[in-house]
């Protein structure tokens, strides 16, 4: 797969995310007001603390990532994809840190002597 094509389709999941929530949880978040009830329905039965932890420890695990490349590979910018793990989620911070980290690893080997 050719790298452009990677990195439309990627950005297309977290956009997709991304209007998805706006669509879903804003609406009802700002008529009720309650941030905590809505946190807290992500746990109402088994199978969505499942998947709300998933979500949690998969978001936990790019943060480390996140952090490892900016020390190891100089990877900048992470900070704006560990904000957008909180809103909109994990899958919109992911997409634009795997387009982030293409261009800091493209810009690194075109820079390096060969």
């Amino acid at each position: 797969m050719a790298s452009n094509l990677f990195r439309l389709i990627v950005l297309a999941f977290g956009a997709a995310f991304a209007a998805a929530f706006a669509v879903i949880v804003v609406p009802p978040l700002l008529a009720e007001g309650d941030v905590i009830g809505g946190l807290a329905a992500g746990f109402v039965n088994p199978y969505a603390t499942g998947y709300s932890l998933d979500t949690i420890f998969c978001g936990l695990i790019l943060i480390a990532w996140i952090i490892y490349e900016r020390l190891t590979l100089g990877v900048r910018h992470g900070w704006i994809c560990i904000l957008l793990c909180f809103i909109p989620g994990v899958a919109t911070g992911f997409a634009l840190y795997l387009i982030l980290r293409m261009a800091s690893l493209t810009n690194r080997s075109v820079q390096e002597p060969s």
